[in-house]
């Protein structure tokens, strides 16, 4: 079954991005197969204008009455073999901030030389990733595999990320990440699937690790993906952008989340199909609480 639309349309995802982290998992259950894999385009708007603090939700981004975050994410994956994956992400994002024109005008008055704007895009982080099959095993007429994940993830432009209430549009922290993860996937002769994941990721800088994780169920068929997806991660350490002491430096906050999220794929030709995507944030800590539309379209082989 490895020309299957299940296991090509199961080795890619919409990317949500937002500032500072990736929400989404680049990793699914299913493997590419040796010599097959997938090329993916797609574009992400995110937008919020209430933020999560600690201990509660707050209306209004400080400084910004309104955050608006645009991507475009080029993806790709490839089967080394039938057991090894490589995976390879490179988003490039734009953040926006809604302010008033007298608070735009007060800012760039107090920061003469051009330190603030209301306005940053480039290139965020490359990420490479190896994922391997370790262990599968048949379960009636389901099988259950056991996959691990391999990553590193780090700056390929010059962005900022220094302290100040501006940065909270940083398109991201600028620190290299270090992250190994366990994978279950449960498919069955049916089509339906499910998938958990959870893992570690080390930060290089004043960002703090943290724990991450992710639950999806789905639908793989010969003419149609569709799943649904919880992801979360849990800092270890950090501190709270309302806390005394906190000096600006949004890459050092404790960023906690909880989001939902669905996504559906349609092949329109042969080796071609379109990805339609959401997610919101349902709850969290120090992270603007942004829903995001996805579309994309993939070339698979």
């Amino acid at each position: 079954m490895r020309n299957g639309s299940a296991l090509l349309f199961g080795t890619f995802l919409l990317i949500g991005l937002a500032p500072s982290t990736r929400a989404q998992s680049l990793v699914s259950g299913f493997m590419a197969g040796k010599g097959h894999g997938s090329i993916v385009l797609s574009g992400t708007t995110e937008n919020y204008d209430d933020v999560y603090l600690a201990p509660e939700k707050i209306e209004g981004v400080p400084i910004f009455r309104e955050v608006r975050v645009n991507s475009l994410n080029l993806y790709g994956t490839y089967g080394l073999s039938d057991k090894i994956d490589v995976i390879v992400s490179l988003p490039y994002i734009e953040s926006k901030g809604k302010a008033n024109a007298g608070v735009i005008a007060d800012l760039s008055s107090t920061n003469p030389a051009g330190g603030y704007t209301n306005v940053r895009r480039g290139l965020q982080d490359i990420t490479g990733i190896l994922k391997f099959k370790s262990y599968s095993v048949e379960l009636g007429s389901s099988i259950l595999d056991l996959l691990g994940v391999v990553s590193v993830s780090t700056p390929v432009s010059n962005y900022q990320t220094n302290s100040g209430y501006g940065y909270i549009i940083a398109i991201g922290n600028r620190a290299t990440k270090y992250s190994t993860a366990g994978v279950l996937h449960l498919k069955t002769s049916s089509g339906i699937f499910a998938t958990g994941q959870v893992g570690y990721s080390l930060r290089t800088g004043p960002v703090p690790n943290a724990l991450i994780g992710e639950a999806k169920i789905g639908y793989a068929g010969p003419k149609t993906y569709i799943e649904g997806f919880a992801s979360f991660q849990e800092s270890n350490g950090g501190i709270d952008i309302s806390e005394a002491g906190f000096t600006g430096l949004f890459p050092s906050t404790r960023v906690n989340y909880i989001r939902l999220g669905a996504s559906v794929y349609r092949p329109i030709a042969k080796g071609i199909g379109v990805v339609l995507g959401a997610n919101t944030y349902v709850a969290g800590r120090n992270i603007g609480k942004a829903t995001g539309y996805s579309a994309g379209v993939s070339y698979n082989f």
